[in-house]
């Protein structure tokens, strides 16, 4: 039953995406001819970047899920305090597509975890619920974080949701003096590990143990210690177990 998962290198909210977004709205479990699609937006990883950016990301995610035609709020999870708000984890837990913009991704994963949000979360997604993810929200979901001030030498726990032990979003917007982080956390890599890296304006989509389709406007690409794939937009493929 557990529903889709999608992790975006970048874009959110944007028109860029409109296409990668409609078809989550339409693959999100709704009969559409009977309700509108029930979308929550968390700004959460940019919890301490202030109000004004947590205004923005919120504003943002609900006119534009409101022009696709959703019922959509944005849920003011921004610390642990609001993170275990009950009316918050009530409104996660009804949505058919939850939405997590991007910031920090540490912030995120240590305000998520344990908290009534994400079980809500977790409980939606079980029946269902697609799960979105930008940048930190993509993130969260592989084996670990990469800690970027060490160039990948270190990292710390993520949830591990999906079978990928580091997610990289804004893949082909990494500069080159950040070209050696990719290095590091590809040689950290065991046998049978992968690693996803997401080009900006582009989403995998899939199901844990199913096919995975590449959206948007650029690639998607996957590494093993010796080897790597890249496919573009309309291709599938597998991450395994």
């Amino acid at each position: 039953m557990n529903g889709m998962i999608a992790l975006l290198g970048s874009g959110e909210y944007l028109p860029i995406m409109d296409d990668v977004d409609r078809y989550l709205l339409a693959n999100c479990g709704v009969d559409t001819q009977a309700r509108k699609p029930r979308v929550v937006c968390l700004p959460t990883a940019a919890g301490r970047e202030g109000d004004a950016s947590v205004a923005r990301w919120s504003t943002m995610g609900v006119e534009h899920f409101s022009r696709l035609g959703a019922d959509v709020q944005a849920v003011p999870v921004v610390d642990a305090e609001s993170a275990n708000d009950l009316n918050h984890a009530s409104a996660v837990e009804d949505a058919d597509l939850i939405y997590f913009s991007g910031g920090d991704p540490g912030y995120l994963y240590r305000t998520m975890k344990d908290s009534l949000v994400w079980q809500a979360a977790q409980k939606a997604w079980a029946r269902g619920a697609t799960y979105a993810g930008c940048s930190a929200g993509a993130m969260i979901l592989g084996r670990e974080i990469p800690d970027f001030r060490t160039m990948g030498l270190r990292s710390t726990p993520a949830f591990g949701i999906v079978p990928i032990a580091f997610v990289m979003p804004h893949f082909d917007a990494i500069p080159l003096f950040a070209k050696p982080l990719a290095s590091a956390l590809r040689n950290r890599l065991k046998e049978g590990e992968i690693m996803i890296g997401v080009d900006e304006n582009t989403a995998i989509v899939g199901k844990l143990k199913e096919e995975w389709i590449v959206l948007g406007k650029a690639k998607a690409h996957v590494f093993t210690k010796n080897n790597n794939m890249s496919y573009a937009a309309g291709e599938k493929f597998s991450l395994g177990k």
